[in-house]
C-alpha cells in the first residue's frame, strides 16, 4: 500500500463509506455505478473513493480485496479522464503490485489496468511498464475468457496511443505478446489477437528472432474449422475468423522462412504477399500436395481451397518482375502441371479428366500468360478426345472442359494481344459445336448452346459463314417441343445475346425466317388448324421478342408483332384471348429489352402505344353484329397483359419525350382526340367517361398504365378534369372493372400531385364521394374500393390524411356488409403493387411506410378486436394477419410477446385466408424467436397438429411447414410431445397432394431425429 498511501486523500463523506460498504461486504451492484456518476458530478474525488476502499484494500481476506479494487476498477473505467498525471502514476504502482496478489484479485486489477490504459494523461514510460509486468506475473492462458480480452485491450490500446513507447522494447514486446496469446482458443479473443498480430507487422514492430515462433502460434488455427453456434448473441462469423488469419499469414514474405511454411501450405497458399524469390524452393512440394488434395479427396471444399492455393500460386509467379538473368518459374511451374495433368485427359475411362481439367483451369485463370500457356496446349488434346469418344455424355463432358477454357479466354480477352491462343482453333471449334447442337442429346445441346454463346463473344472470331449456321441452328432449336423446354429456353437466351453482338446477321438470317413462320402460322389459325400449329404459331412470336435486344432488330420485330395482332383485330384468325395474352407478353419482353437505350425505348413507345391504343378503340367501338373475335381484346386478363406492356414502356421515358405523349393520350380519353392513332376511321365517337358502350369505360385501365407511370415532373394537361372523371367513374356501378381501374388511376395520380391547395381539393372530393358512397346505396362497393386505393396511395407517402382514412377503414370492419372486404384490404395496403403506385412507375413510396403503419394501426388493431363483439372479431384477426405477415420480421420480433396470443388465436379462424397469412407470419418467427415461441408450445403443436387436416392444401402444407420449424425450438421443450407429434403426422403421409406428402416426410423425419445423438 506503499503507493496508494502517498496518494494525497481527503476527508471521505459519511455517504461514500456507506457506498463503498454496501459493495464490499453487503455484495450489492448498484453503488458502483453511483459512485462513479458522483465521480463525474464533482461530488467525490477518485482519491477521496481510495481513501474510503482503505481498509478493503489492506483486508486479509482476498475477496474482500477483490471487491475493493473491483469497485475502484470500475469507478476508473467511467472517470479515467478526470485523472490527472500524478494521480495516474500512483494508480498503475498500486495495480502492477497488485499483479502478484492472489488469483482472485487479478481479474479486477486487470480491469483496472485497463481503464488506466485508457488514460489520456499517461506520463511516458508507462505502458511499457504495465505490459512488463503483465508479461512476467500474469499467466494468461490460465484466465477466463473475458479476462483474457481483457489483457489483448490494455495491448490494443496501448499500441494505438503509445506506439513508440512499445517499438522501443524491441523484439521483447513481440516475445511477450507471444506467451499471452500462446493457446488461445476463444474466438471472440481471436479476432483481437490476429488483428494484434497484423498490426505488429504492418507497422514495423521487431520481430526479432520471432518470426518463426510468431509464425507458430497464428498457422496453428489455420484451416479455421470454427462453427458458430445458434443463437451466438455475439455474431462472430466463420468467415471473420478467415479473413483475419487470412490477412495474418499473408503480411510478410518473413514467414516464408519458417520451416512449418511448407506444411502449411499442403492445407493452402496464402501467397498473396510472396514473390518468386519467396515460393521457389516450396513449389515442387506445394504442386505435388495439392495435385494429391485435388485428386484424391472426397470433400468438396478441401478440392475447392486447393484450386483456390493453385489460382495463387500462378498469380504470385505471374506478377513478379523477373531480372534479365532470372529463371522464369512461371513457365517451368506451367510445364510441371501440364506434364501431370495432359495424359490423365486422354485416359479411356476418364476418370480423372474432371479433377485435371479443374487443376488446369485453376491455374489458366490466373494470368493472361497462364491461360494463353495453358489453352493452347490443351485444347488440342480436348478436341481430339471428342472426336474419339461417340457416346453423348462423354462428348458432353469433354465440351463442358473446353467451355471452361473458352470462358477463362473471355475472361483475359480485355487485354490488348494480336495473337489468340482460339483463332488457330476457329474451325475445329465451330464443327465440334455444330456437331453438338445437332446431337439427339439434350444435355450435350445445352452445353453446346453455351459453348456457342461464349464463341460469339469472343471478337472477330466467327466468319460471316460461321454465323449464318450458327443462326439456322438457333431458329431450329427455338421450335423444339415441350420435352425439349430447357433446351428451347437456353436457344432463345443465346440468341438474344448473339443479336446484341452481331445484329446484321440475325437480321438477314433469322428475322426473315421468323416472319415468314408468322405468316404460315396466321394462315393456318385462320383454317382453324389444331393446337400443333398454334404451339409452334406462340413460339414465333417468343423468338421474335427473345432477339430483340438492338435498336436496328426492334425495330424489325415490333412491326411484325404488332401486326399480327391487327389481324386478330380484323378478325382473320380464329384466336382466343391466351393468343393475345401471348403476344401481349412478347411486346412486354421487347419492351423490357429497349428499356436500356433511350432511343430504343421511344422508338416502342410512339410505336406500340398508340396501336395498342388503336386495337383497344376499335374493338370498343359498338356493332350491329357483336364480333366474339374483337371483344376478346376487351377481356379483363387480355386487357391486363396490355397494361403491362404501356407501363413498362412509359416508365424509362426521359421528362420531355413523356410531356409530348401525354399531350396526345390525355385528350384520346377526355376529348375523343383520336387524331394520332392509326386506322383511326371509328364508326363512332370515343367517350369512355360518358354514358356510352361498357366496353370504352373499360378502358380507363389502359389510361391508369399511361398515366401512373409518368416521371413525377410530366405536367398532365387538364387534370382537374381527369381527376374529377376518374372519381365519377370509380362509383359508377354498372361495371366493377371500369371502376376498379379508374379508382387506381385516381390514387395513382394523388400519389404523385405535389403537396399543395390543389392536392387538397383533390382529397376533400374523394372524401366526400367516399362518404356519400359508404351509405346506404348502390355503390357502396365502389366506394369503398376508392377509399382503399386513395388511403394506400397516401399511406405510401406519409401523408397526413392517412391515419384518418385507416381509421375509416377500420371502422369498416364491423360494417355486416364490406367487413370481411375491409380485413382483406389491409393485405393490399401493406403489398407491392405490379401496375400502380410502384417504385418502378415513378410513384411516392417511403422506404418505411410498413413499419410506419405498424406503429400507428397495430395498437388501435388489438384494441378493436378487444372491444368487437365475436362475430366481427375474425375481421379483425384477418386485418392484424395480413399487417403482420408483410412486416419485416425485425420489426415485428420485439412486438411478438404481446402479439403472439392474438396470432394463436387467428389459428382457430375458420377462414382459410387468415389460417394461411398466420402460418406464413409464424414459421420464420419460429426460427428467429425460439426463445418466446416455446412458451406456447402446446398450443402451438395442437394448433399445427388440427391445420395439417385442413380442406385447404395452401394451408395443411404451412401447417406441416410449421412443424418442422418447431424442431429450432430448445430440444428440452419439444421431447415431451415428440410421440404424440411422429403419431399424428403418420395421417398426411398418404395425403392425396403430393406436395403435402413431401412437407409430411420432411417434418416427421426431423421430429424422428430429435434427442438422437448429433441432431
Amino acid at each position: 500500500m506503499a503507493a496508494v498511501a502517498t496518494l494525497e486523500t481527503a476527508a471521505p463523506t459519511g455517504a461514500l463509506w456507506g457506498l463503498v460498504h454496501d459493495f464490499v461486504m453487503g455484495q450489492q451492484e448498484g453503488p458502483a455505478d453511483q459512485v462513479a456518476a458522483d465521480v463525474k458530478s464533482g461530488s467525490y474525488t477518485v482519491l477521496q473513493v481510495v481513501e474510503a476502499l482503505g481498509s478493503s484494500l489492506e483486508n486479509p481476506e482476498p475477496r474482500t480485496r477483490a471487491r475493493g479494487i473491483q469497485l475502484l476498477s470500475q469507478v476508473l473505467l467511467q472517470c479515467h479522464s478526470l485523472l490527472l498525471d500524478k494521480e495516474v502514476v500512483h494508480l498503475i504502482l498500486f495495480y502492477e503490485n497488485r499483479l502478484k496478489d492472489h488469483h482472485l484479485v487479478i481479474p479486477s486489477v486487470l480491469q483496472g489496468l485497463r481503464a488506466l490504459s485508457l488514460c489520456v494523461a499517461l506520463p511516458p514510460g508507462l505502458a511499457v511498464s504495465v505490459l512488463k509486468a503483465i508479461f512476467q506475473e500474469v499467466h494468461v492462458q490460465s484466465l477466463p475468457q473475458v479476462d483474457r480480452h481483457t489483457v489483448y485491450s490494455i495491448i490494443t490500446n496501448f499500441m494505438q496511443t503509445r506506439e513508440e513507447e512499445l517499438k522501443g522494447l524491441g523484439a521483447d514486446f513481440t516475445f511477450g505478446f507471444i506467451q499471452v496469446m500462446d493457446g488461445e482458443k476463444d474466438p471472440r479473443n481471436l479476432l483481437v489477437a490476429f488483428r494484434i498480430v497484423h498490426d505488429l507487422i504492418s507497422r514495423d514492430y521487431s520481430l526479432g528472432p520471432f518470426v518463426e515462433e510468431l509464425f507458430e502460434v497464428t498457422s496453428c488455427y489455420f484451416p479455421i474449422d470454427f462453427t458458430p453456434p445458434p443463437n451466438d448473441p455475439y455474431g462472430i462469423q466463420r468467415e471473420d475468423l478467415i479473413l483475419s488469419l487470412r490477412a495474418v499469414l499473408a503480411s510478410t514474405p518473413r514467414f516464408a522462412e519458417a520451416p512449418a511454411y511448407p506444411r502449411m501450405c499442403e492445407r493452402n497458399a496464402c501467397c498473396a504477399g510472396y514473390g518468386q524469390k519467396e515460393l521457389k524452393d516450396f513449389l515442387p512440394s506445394l504442386w505435388s500436395s495439392i495435385r494429391r488434395e485435388v485428386f484424391q479427396t472426397a470433400s468438396e471444399r478441401v478440392e475447392a481451397e486447393g484450386l483456390a492455393a493453385l489460382h495463387s500460386l500462378t498469380t504470385c509467379l505471374s506478377r513478379s518482375v523477373l531480372r534479365a538473368d532470372a529463371e522464369d518459374l512461371l513457365d517451368s511451374f506451367l510445364s510441371n502441371i501440364l506434364q501431370d495433368c495432359r495424359h490423365h485427359l486422354c485416359e479411356p475411362d476418364m476418370k480423372l479428366v474432371w479433377p485435371s481439367a479443374k487443376l488446369l483451369q485453376a491455374t489458366a485463370g490466373a494470368s493472361a500468360r497462364a491461360c494463353d500457356h495453358i489453352t493452347s496446349n490443351v485444347l488440342p488434346l480436348l478436341l481430339e478426345q471428342f472426336h474419339k469418344h461417340s457416346q453423348s455424355n462423354q462428348r458432353r463432358t469433354i465440351l463442358e472442359m473446353i467451355l471452361g477454357f473458352l470462358k477463362l479466354q473471355q475472361k483475359w480477352s480485355c487485354e490488348d494481344k494480336d495473337q489468340r491462343p482460339l483463332s488457330g482453333f476457329k474451325d475445329q471449334l465451330c464443327s465440334l459445336v455444330f456437331m453438338a447442337l445437332t446431337d439427339p442429346s439434350t444435355q450435350l445441346q445445352l452445353v453446346g448452346i453455351r459453348t456457342l454463346t461464349v464463341l460469339g463473344a469472343q471478337p472477330d472470331l466467327l466468319s460471316s459463314g460461321d454465323l449464318e449456321l450458327a443462326v439456322g441452328h438457333l431458329y431450329r432449336l427455338s421450335f423444339l417441343e415441350e420435352d425439349s423446354q430447357s433446351c428451347r429456353v437456353a436457344a432463345l437466351e443465346a440468341s438474344g445475346i448473339l443479336a446484341t453482338l452481331y445484329p446484321a446477321a440475325f437480321s438477314s438470317h433469322l428475322v426473315p425466317r421468323l416472319a415468314e413462320e408468322l405468316r404460315t402460322g396466321e394462315s393456318d389459325l385462320t383454317k382453324g388448324d389444331g393446337p400443333v400449329k398454334c404451339s409452334r404459331h406462340l413460339r414465333c412470336m417468343q423468338a421474335l421478342s427473345a432477339v430483340s435486344t438492338h435498336p436496328s432488330i426492334v425495330k424489325e420485330t415490333l412491326p411484325l408483332l404488332l401486326q399480327h395482332l391487327w389481324q386478330v383485330n380484323k378478325g382473320n384468325m380464329v384466336a382466343q384471348s391466351s393468343e393475345v395474352i401471348t403476344v401481349c407478353q412478347s411486346l412486354q419482353q421487347v419492351a423490357e429489352k429497349c428499356q436500356q437505350d433511350p432511343e430504343s425505348c421511344w422508338y416502342f413507345h410512339q410505336t406500340a402505344i398508340p396501336c395498342l391504343l388503336a386495337l383497344a378503340v376499335q374493338a370498343s367501338m359498338p356493332e350491329k353484329e357483336p364480333s366474339v373475335l374483337r371483344k376478346v381484346l376487351l377481356e379483363d386478363e387480355v386487357l391486363a397483359a396490355m397494361v403491362s406492356v404501356i407501363g413498362t414502356a412509359t416508365t424509362h421515358l426521359s421528362p420531355e419525350l413523356a410531356a409530348q405523349s401525354v399531350t396526345r393520350i390525355v385528350p384520346l380519353f377526355l376529348d375523343g382526340n383520336v387524331s394520332f392513332l392509326p386506322e383511326n376511321s371509328f364508326p363512332s365517337r370515343f367517350q369512355p367517361f360518358q354514358d356510352g358502350p361498357s366496353g370504352q369505360r373499360r378502358l380507363v385501365a389502359l389510361l391508369m398504365a399511361f398515366v401512373c407511370s409518368l416521371p413525377r415532373n410530366v405536367e398532365i394537361p387538364q387534370l382537374n378534369q381527369l381527376m374529377r372523371e376518374l372519381m365519377e367513374l370509380s362509383c359508377c356501378h354498372s361495371c366493377p372493372f371500369s371502376s376498379t381501374a379508374a379508382a387506381k388511376c385516381f390514387a395513382g395520380l394523388l400519389n404523385k400531385h405535389p403537396a399543395g391547395q390543389q392536392l387538397d381539393e383533390f382529397l376533400q372530393l374523394a372524401v366526400d364521394k367516399v362518404e356519400a358512397g359508404l351509405g346506404s346505396g348502390p355503390y357502396r362497393s365502389q366506394a369503398f374500393t376508392l377509399l382503399l386505393w386513395v388511403t394506400k396511395a397516401l399511406v405510401l407517402r406519409y401523408h397526413p390524411l392517412s391515419s384518418c382514412l385507416t381509421a375509416r377503414l377500420m371502422g369498416l370492419l364491423s360494417d355486416p356488409e364490406l367487413g370481411p372486404a375491409a380485413a382483406d384490404g389491409f393485405s393490399l395496403l401493406m403489398s407491392d403493387c405490379t401496375d400502380v403506385l410502384t417504385r418502378a412507375g415513378h410513384a411516392e413510396v417511403r422506404i418505411m411506410f410498413r413499419q410506419r403503419f405498424f406503429t400507428d394501426n397495430v395498437p388501435a388493431l388489438v384494441q378493436g378486436f378487444h372491444a368487437a363483439p365475436q362475430d366481427v372479431k375474425p375481421n379483425y384477426l384477418k386485418g392484424l394477419s395480413h399487417v403482420l405477415n408483410r412486416l419485416p420480421k425485425p420489426v415485428l420480433l420485439p412486438e411478438l410477446p404481446t402479439l403472439l396470443s392474438l396470432l394463436l388465436e387467428a389459428l382457430s379462424c375458420p377462414d382459410c385466408i387468415v389460417q394461411l397469412s398466420t402460418l406464413s407470419c409464424l414459421q420464420p418467427l419460429l426460427l428467429e424467436a425460439p426463445q418466446v415461441m416455446s412458451l406456447h408450445i402446446d398450443t402451438l403443436v395442437t394448433k399445427f397438429l388440427n391445420l395439417s387436416s385442413s380442406p385447404s392444401m395452401a394451408v395443411r402444407i404451412a401447417a406441416l411447414q410449421c412443424m418442422h420449424a418447431l424442431t429450432r425450438l430448445p430440444t428440452p421443450v419439444l421431447l415431451p410431445y415428440k410421440p404424440q407429434v411422429i403419431r399424428a403426422l403418420a395421417k398426411p403421409l398418404d395425403d392425396k397432394k403430393r406436395l403435402v406428402r413431401k412437407e409430411a416426410v420432411s417434418a416427421r423425419g426431423e421430429w424422428f431425429l430429435l434427442g438422437s445423438p448429433g441432431s
